[in-house]
């Protein structure tokens, strides 16, 4: 049986620089400046028994014999997220207005913004769902009713202040949406 087990774990830092002795008490102790350590190097000390001290029972730190951490992600790392996995958000996205025959475009600003909205966020990986939700959402209501849209562009303004999204007018032929409508539309006249 393998466990993983991941999380934020605020407050765990504290505990094990305590351990480690990296603050002082009395008149020879030496004076350094609070958490010259980054949080990614406390994390890498971690053991057991600081899980115990978080609040963990001892029956399920026992199942955990290998402790590790990671890295906080940076905007690239986001980035990639954003575009990059067979699954990527933004293809996801582009897929949905796919099948109301719709381009969905985002410009490299506005990916450039959705990272770090989601860095000044703290929620990381997770958040940039909610942040392309909440910039998609308007758009995604009103695009299926409009068959004159060919095209969507998501710019950095649509992100940073809410700015509404560049819809680009359908040029020549009429989109798939509409023919499959047409002949239910015969059907009921």
């Amino acid at each position: 049986m393998l466990f993983i087990v991941g999380g934020a774990f605020s407050g765990l830092d504290k505990i094990i620089e305590a351990r480690s002795g990296s603050s002082g008490v009395g008149f020879n102790a030496e004076i350094s400046p609070a958490s010259e350590r980054s949080t990614k190097d406390i994390f890498a000390d971690v053991m057991p028994e600081d899980l115990l001290k978080f609040g963990m029972i001892p029956e399920f730190i026992g199942r955990l014999p290998v402790l590790t951490s990671v890295e906080n992600l940076d905007k690239p790392a986001l980035m990639q997220i954003l575009t990059e996995p067979k699954n990527a958000l933004v293809k996801q996205y582009q897929k949905l207005f796919d099948l109301d025959d719709v381009e969905l475009e985002f410009t490299a600003d506005a990916l450039d913004s959705i990272a770090e909205l989601a860095l000044a966020r703290g929620t990381g990986a997770r958040g940039l769902r909610a942040i392309m939700e909440s910039v998609l959402l308007g758009v995604m209501y009103e695009v299926p009713s409009r068959s004159d849209v060919g095209k969507v562009i998501i710019e950095k303004d649509c992100i940073t202040s809410a700015a509404p999204a560049t819809l680009v007018e359908r040029v020549g032929e009429t989109p798939k949406r509409a023919r499959r409508e047409k002949p239910s539309e015969e059907k009921s006249a």
